[in-house]
């Protein structure tokens, strides 16, 4: 699993530049046993009105870092 993390991370430091610039970020809150990538919107993100736009981008990016991931969802939307 520290594997897939790693790959995960990588692939978000990528895209860590985009989000801080407009004051957001996102952070890893789990892995679960059945691949489920779980996310938190960060600062800006967490109400910015584009947020699906990342959230699919995001998604993009750690499927093809991570293919193992089966979903990625962000557990701070409303």
């Amino acid at each position: 699993m520290s594997e897939t993390l790693n790959k995960i991370e990588t692939a978000l430091e990528e895209l860590r530049p985009f989000l801080n610039v407009d004051g957001g970020d996102i952070a890893v809150v789990e892995i679960t046993d059945d691949m489920v990538l779980k996310l938190e919107f960060q600062g800006a993100c967490r109400s910015c009105n584009i947020n699906m736009s990342t959230l699919n981008g995001l998604k993009d990016a750690v499927h093809r870092a991570a293919p193992e991931i089966k979903e990625v969802e962000v557990v701070n939307l409303p």
